[in-house]
């Protein structure tokens, strides 16, 4: 027999405690523990028609059934590459990013690709209703008689709509206005979030339909919930960007059918997301040659070589303890760059403030841009112009030596493709390919030889 039992979960982290506390033991939060009802029963596990769910007996792995997954075609490039080629038919999809950020512009944009090619699509829209969804739809020119939308925010409601139309991709916007009506707490909070999430899971693996689900950030950048929401879903996708630019970087930090190094780029316009052909062409559109502080680098983002300008300003200041500030690039490498540069190379920086910035909005992770952002720290603080058509790339280690990195063949050929014609590389790399014959290919052990080279 079935019977209620009371919890407080935190709204934060999904803590649960089975009496109230001021402040949560898991994230540290005061006054985020909320009552929440919770059914459990005892007795055999049964299914949804009552009957007993069968044992299973495990089996060799050998002789599992190799299934090809069939993928649908968004019609978006860049959005096929972070997926791995395409939507998977029964996978659950979460699209995370900041307000305006252009998530539910690029959802409705691949749900019409896909429902031109013949794709039935329900789009259910928690925050908009049907009337605004149709602005943005003209807006977008994304007008097709197989995409289907509805405003919905009752879970159960929505169940019925996908018995009925039998949808082959279901949109969830957002995942944060949906509630179970048989759940007691308000919707967006840890219990319904998770709840939802795993109603919609078992949709999409019983029905074999795509399921698309959007997520609200915190201000911190994580996806609001319990942090269990991203381990639920197949695929988490984060599209990111700054406000006052309109590139957006679409990123997979997790993907069961694809790599999670891919990242898709796109340009926001009044007409839509534009995908971007050539992302070195992009960044480095608006460089100019000659200045003090600027320093271009090859990044590899997923398995495609991106050039990339990266910026820097050293000046006098007049407070105790100088600013170091940056941009698109890991706060701590700077300071360790710096840090190197200042024991190593006898650069006096204690009684200057040190900006980095990485042009165009896009956020670099890998060590081998630290070479990069020596040289331009250096080329600042010196007031000595690199070279226009000079490419950095390479790690640098707390003993001041420049560390090989990976495909440095894609990144050179890049180089080579836009124009450079100089390559300052690890010597550690020199072995096992061959440079093209139009680049000039300067091999450095040091950051003292490669600012020798590039200043």
């Amino acid at each position: 027999m079935a019977k209620q039992k009371t919890k407080f979960a935190c709204q934060q982290c999904g803590y649960e405690t089975p009496k109230w506390m001021g402040r949560c033991p898991g994230c540290g939060e005061w006054n985020t523990l909320v009552e929440e009802r919770e059914v459990s029963s005892s007795g055999p596990v049964r299914s949804r028609g009552g009957t007993l769910i069968p044992r299973q007996s495990a089996t060799p792995i050998t002789r599992v059934a190799q299934v090809d997954e069939p993928r649908s075609d968004t019609g978006i490039r860049e959005l096929n590459r972070v997926l791995g080629g395409g939507l998977v038919p029964g996978s659950l999809i979460l699209v995370g990013g900041d307000p305006g950020i252009g998530k539910s512009t690029l959802i409705l944009q691949a749900s019409y690709r896909l429902a031109s090619r013949g794709v039935s699509v329900l789009y259910v829209s928690g925050e908009e209703s049907t009337e605004q969804t149709r602005l943005r739809a003209d807006r977008l020119q994304a007008l097709d008689e197989r995409l289907l939308v509805a405003s919905e925010t009752d879970l159960t409601e929505i169940e019925a709509l996908v018995e009925r139309e039998k949808p082959r991709l279901l949109v969830i916007d957002s995942i944060q206005t949906i509630y179970h009506p048989e759940v007691t707490s308000a919707p967006g909070s840890v219990a319904q979030v998770r709840e939802c999430t795993g109603r919609l899971m078992r949709i999409a693996k019983g029905l074999g339909i795509a399921i698309i689900i959007v997520g609200h950030v915190t201000k911190e950048g994580a996806i609001a919930g319990p942090r269990m929401l991203e381990h639920m879903v197949d695929c988490v996708l984060y599209f990111e960007g700054e406000r006052h630019h309109t590139y957006r970087v679409l990123r997979a930090v997790k993907n069961r059918f694809g790599s999670t190094n891919e990242i898709g780029l796109f340009e926001m316009r009044d007409s839509g997301l534009t995908e971007v052909d050539n992302p070195s062409e992009m960044f480095l559109s608006d460089r100019i040659s000659g200045v003090a502080g600027s320093a271009v680098t090859a990044s590899m983002e997923g398995t495609r070589p991106v050039l990339i300008e990266l910026q820097a300003l050293v000046s006098a200041t007049s407070f105790p303890s100088p600013k170091r500030m940056a941009s698109g690039v890991d706060h701590h490498r700077v300071t360790m760059v710096m840090a190197v540069l200042e024991k190593r190379l006898g650069m006096f920086l204690q009684n200057q403030d040190a900006y980095v910035n990485v042009v165009g909005g896009v956020r670099l992770d890998e060590p081998a841009v630290d070479l990069a952002v020596a040289v331009s720290l250096a080329s600042s603080f010196r007031n000595v112009a690199t070279r226009p058509k000079d490419v950095v790339i390479g790690e640098v280690g707390l003993t001041g030596e420049v560390r090989g990195v990976t495909r440095l063949e894609q990144r050179v050929v890049e180089a080579a493709n836009m124009g450079f014609t100089r390559v300052i590389l690890p010597a550690k790399n020199r072995r096992g390919w061959t440079p093209p014959k139009n680049v000039d290919i300067l091999w450095v052990d040091t950051v003292e030889e490669a600012l020798d080279a590039a200043l």
